[in-house]
């Protein structure tokens, strides 16, 4: 039923029906403006949790591929006249895997949270709501886009609604934070464009056989074209030195890096992660969810997608250097997390050192351990977003995320401080909660090839737990100030996506096969091609 639909264009431009609503609405009428920004958000989630049910991994989502000429740029038929063809051909496709599916769920559950967090923003709601929802539309586009422009249109176009979400709404530095964030999302952005079109320039080519007189030959930006030439060891990419269309290893391991630091700094990778720490401290924390929560993940996701699915003999080249990476990772965020007195501060650190689970996992080159950086990836990505939609509805009340200036807070906010105990019980890897698994599954991965990293990388998790408690308990326990001794616990419209979040990361600790199963078959194509070694 959802294949004779275009399912996945309804769920990325969903958003664009609350964007139309807002514009008639007043900028007065915050209520209205808030109750429309929630509403939109409920329409992705909804379809995606629809799309979720009716997946089957077996078929790897080819019912739900759309796909629409988007341009087209004619060959001269006087200098070629024996071709009926296009010089460049980008397509509007998209598509759904067992990797991108786990990842487009998470961004509608986390936009709809982050969405009823929002409730604290005290100026100028109906722009914050239209640069809200314009990110959510980036957000979506970037996990179905099969086309390697359309990718990076979709990615370009979560860049400026952040900067202002984060240089308008945000705490005192904002500006410098907003600026930091554009200047170093900017720099990767530019390297990505440049290796696609080095991609494009190179494995796009593609010659379609219309009859015995008609060619078609061009430039594709497709996804599924580009893999195909690059990974089928037939394709002229991968023909004789001397062809003139064989694709060099100079030029594939150029390729390789420049996607690699491009996704390495929207990770981010140590030591591009400066940036990072500052939006966490400065924008407003509805937005962190997101950036925490989402944004972060497109960058693993892109590592995946186009380094790892694209380039698997240079990915396996380098597995011991991306498992390096990740164990600084790991190390440096979990003894920075330690150090901080600032909470915000703590969970940015945090982050750093749960993305350098992910690149264990990524860098096992193994079923175990990609799914365990999968899993990772959403269990950080919902746990994330509820620790700063708790530290959104601390400092509403306390005006400060100060581990020194706080304590006590569990008698005067019982509910919060429950879930802020349970959260971070999930973000140390208590078993039974989805932080368990995922980092679980990752370093069991790894261990199988790299066993003295496994264990140096054992030594961040153990860290992680003295961070985390010495962080909650400073908050929720000990003396309490007076001034805060008549704190309202959380509202409804508060706790009810506390609960929510919570409930996703506990079913994921006790019944993973609900991420396991969508992407059973998501790594079958890489683990079959790291077996067979692909372009020298």
């Amino acid at each position: 039923m959802l294949a004779d639909i275009p399912i996945l264009s309804l769920i990325t431009f969903s958003p664009l029906i609350g964007i139309l609503v807002l514009l008639l609405l007043p900028k007065q009428n915050s209520r209205w403006l808030k109750v429309t920004a929630v509403t939109a958000t409920l329409i992705p989630l909804a379809l995606s949790l629809w799309l979720y049910a009716d997946f089957d991994g077996t078929l790897g989502g080819k019912p739900y591929k759309e796909s629409v000429t988007w341009v087209n740029a004619a060959l001269n038929k006087e200098t070629m006249p024996d071709i009926a063809s296009y010089l460049f051909k980008f397509q509007y496709q998209m598509g759904i895997d067992g990797i991108s599916l786990p990842l487009l769920l998470l961004t509608t559950i986390v936009a709809v949270m982050a969405a009823l967090a929002s409730v604290h923003v005290k100026k100028r709601w109906k722009a914050f709501y239209l640069w809200f929802l314009l990110l959510e539309i980036g957000m979506l586009g970037v996990f179905m886009a099969r086309d390697v422009f359309l990718f990076f249109i979709f990615f370009e176009l979560t860049l400026i609604p952040m900067f202002f979400l984060i240089g308008i709404w945000g705490f005192g530095g904002r500006e410098k934070a907003a600026n930091r964030f554009l200047i170093y999302n900017g720099i990767g952005s530019a390297l990505m464009l440049l290796a696609f079109v080095m991609l494009v320039m190179t494995a796009g080519f593609r010659v379609d056989q219309v009859d015995q007189q008609t060619q078609h030959v061009y430039y594709s930006g497709s996804y599924e074209v580009i893999k195909d030439n690059l990974t089928d060891p037939d394709s002229f990419v991968n023909a004789a030195p001397e062809s003139p269309l064989h694709m060099s290893d100079t030029m594939r391991w150029s390729i390789f890096i420049l996607l690699l630091i491009a996704f390495g700094i929207k990770l981010p990778i140590f030591p591009f992660h400066t940036w990072m720490l500052r939006v966490h401290a400065e924008a407003h924390p509805a937005i962190v969810m997101i950036h925490s929560g989402v944004l972060l993940k497109m960058g693993a996701y892109g590592l995946l997608r186009f380094g790892v699915f694209l380039f698997p003999s240079q990915m396996r080249d380098w597995a011991t250097v991306l498992a390096i990476l990740g164990v600084i990772n790991i190390l440096y965020g979990a003894v920075l997390a330690f150090r901080q007195k600032e909470f915000k501060l703590v969970l940015a650190y945090s982050s750093i050192s749960h993305m350098g689970i992910v690149l264990l996992g990524i860098a096992s080159l193994n079923e175990i351990g990609l799914q365990g950086a999968m899993i990772q990836l959403v269990s950080h990505g919902l746990i994330s977003a509820l620790l700063f939609l708790i530290v959104g509805s601390l400092q509403e009340r306390t005006g400060t995320t100060e581990l020194g200036e706080l304590g006590g807070l569990a008698r005067s906010l019982p509910f919060m401080s429950g879930i802020l105990l349970t959260a971070g019980m999930a973000s140390l890897g208590l078993p039974g909660l989805s932080g368990f698994i995922g980092e679980f599954l990752s370093l069991l991965g790894l261990f199988d090839s790299m066993r003295v990293l496994t264990a140096v990388a054992v030594l961040g998790v153990i860290l992680t737990a003295v961070y985390v408690l010495r962080s909650v308990l400073a908050i929720t326990f000990g003396p309490m100030p007076e001034r805060f001794g008549a704190l309202r616990d959380a509202r409804l419209v508060e706790a009810v996506p506390m609960i929510a979040l919570l409930a996703f990361i506990i079913l994921i600790g006790v019944y993973p096969s609900v991420l396991t199963e969508p992407m059973k078959h998501g790594f079958d194509a890489l683990l079959q091609q790291l077996n067979v070694k692909v372009g020298g």
